[in-house]
């Protein structure tokens, strides 16, 4: 009797045969500045995870130059948005207006890089769970491990393993002590090749730090 456990390949767009509303979303994704790791799923209750790029990465533009990248093995729930740079305007002039996306002359005048705000990439880390319709904004980095609460907006930072709510976002405890944290982001697990993972899911499905470093 052999004791290999399925599990789909990274390389499927849909890895559950009964369920096409989830997609590992890196088999979905056409543009070059958003990058996802292996495993990492989305899934939409409106049935076309396919559509990630325009329905949930917003105001994302070529010309800010910004990137959205999420790590492996990341849970995705529906409804989740993405904001991205190119949603700001100018808040220290006289008027809001944006003027230079309507005008050539004036965008050369006014370079988006120079005239708007700019926050920076959105990171997001390894094994991490956002909830369902969550909000990130452009220059926030989520740690791995982290859990986003359900209907939260996230304007800043969150920590590694951590678990954050609201509108706006804040603390609400750490999942585990502080040397379990720091001995899992020194073990990186998501990095094991998927038959390590799977021959030692028993030591991932458990909480015992102990069992999980005899694998390092």
């Amino acid at each position: 009797m052999s004791n290999k456990i399925d599990f789909p390949d990274a390389r499927e767009r849909h890895p559950i045969e009964w369920w096409k509303n989830t997609c590992f979303l890196k088999n979905c994704i056409t543009r070059q500045n958003i990058e996802v790791g292996d495993y990492t799923y989305f899934d939409d209750m409106d049935g076309a995870p396919q559509d990630f790029e325009t329905k949930n990465v917003k105001y994302h533009y070529e010309v800010w130059g910004d990137k959205l990248r999420i790590g492996k093995f990341c849970q995705i729930a529906s409804g989740v948005k993405f904001l991205m740079n190119g949603m700001f305007h100018n808040q220290q002039n006289f008027t809001t207006f944006p003027f230079t996306i309507f005008s050539k002359a004036l965008a050369e005048r006014y370079p988006v890089k120079e005239y708007y705000p700019y926050k920076g990439d959105i990171v997001v880390g390894n094994d991490v769970w956002i909830g369902y319709n969550v909000t990130v904004m452009a220059g926030v980095s989520i740690g791995d491990g982290a859990i986003i609460g359900t209907n939260s907006l996230v304007t800043k930072d969150v920590e590694p393993y951590t678990i954050v709510g609201g509108n706006p976002a804040t603390f609400i405890r750490k999942r585990f002590p502080d040397e379990v944290i720091e001995a899992l982001e020194k073990i990186r697990w998501w990095d094991w090749d998927i038959e390590k993972i799977l021959q030692n899911i028993d030591e991932l499905f458990s909480n015992d730090i102990a069992r999980l470093k005899k694998l390092t």
